[in-house]
């Protein structure tokens, strides 16, 4: 179990890329903080009817995270673990796996991700900054994605299941709130 890590506020008045960025932090560090403090049989335990856990939750936000970044953005692999991942044998392999993993595992995944994800970003910002063009286009035939899209969209994912992790960790132990 970790304490509740600190989570700075995304600043009033700033940049586009530094606020995308923040509003970014904020939410990894809202992930972080609803899943602190928590046993590893907590991290595994789902609220019925659904199948998902706060520790599924973690490994698939860094999945997440992964597959945008390193691979849409760059056309790089994924990440290590998903890079030895048989995607096709089990598509939600990011969350049925998690239950097989310690909170310190998971976590030290989440945190090593996210640090090169931050790596790459940095390296695209520093290039053509928000207007960079991602290597893999959209499936459906939209073209490419930019580095703006692609962060407005990490942020969506984590705002959504964040709330899910408002719901899971106060079925847990009540803890509710930010």
């Amino acid at each position: 179990m970790t304490h509740a890590p600190d989570r700075a506020e995304p600043p009033l008045r700033a940049d586009e890329a530094t606020t995308l960025r923040a509003f970014l932090d904020y939410h990894r560090d809202t992930l972080r903080r609803k899943t602190s403090r928590l046993t590893d049989v907590q991290l595994r335990t789902p609220l019925a009817p659904s199948t998902m856990t706060l520790g599924g939750l973690l490994k698939h936000l860094a999945y997440v995270e992964s597959v945008w970044v390193s691979v849409r953005l760059h056309g790089g692999d994924h990440l290590p673990p998903f890079d030895t991942v048989d995607w096709s044998d089990d598509p939600d392999w990011d969350w049925h796996s998690a239950a097989d993993d310690t909170g310190d595992a998971l976590r030290a995944l989440y945190d090593r991700t996210v640090a090169a994800v931050d790596e790459l970003l940095d390296a695209a910002l520093a290039g053509d900054g928000l207007e960079q063009l991602s290597v893999r286009e959209d499936r459906h035939g939209g073209g490419s994605f930019s580095l703006r899209w692609i962060l407005v969209h990490l942020v969506e994912e984590y705002a959504r299941h964040n709330g899910h992790a408002d719901l899971l960790r106060e079925a847990l132990d009540g803890q509710t709130g930010e």
